[in-house]
């Protein structure tokens, strides 16, 4: 799987040539879900809200790479990683 950082046992995924709007999924064990990469917002899915929290922070400091990470994708184009860190608040 395609995954861009991974933090504290998440894993984040950027799958290529996905419609919908710009987004992200995040699994921690047994648990995923799909993330709004404009709002921070659970489209589908669940995680637990710890690291749903965690998720969040990091996605804000992040979310010009996510974005590109994203329009990469859709292109066919490698992704690349992004920095697991920070994602505390």
């Amino acid at each position: 799987m395609p995954s861009i950082s991974k933090f504290e046992g998440i894993t984040i995924y950027i799958y290529p040539n996905e419609h919908g709007k710009p987004h992200f999924h995040a699994r921690y064990q047994a648990e995923w879900c799909k993330i709004s990469i404009s709002k921070l917002e659970v489209e589908a899915g669940y995680l637990p809200p710890k690291q749903l929290r965690k998720v969040r922070v990091w996605a804000t400091r992040h979310k010009e790479e996510i974005l590109s990470a994203w329009e990469k994708s859709q292109n066919n184009k490698t992704t690349g990683k992004i920095s697991p860190t920070p994602y505390r608040d």
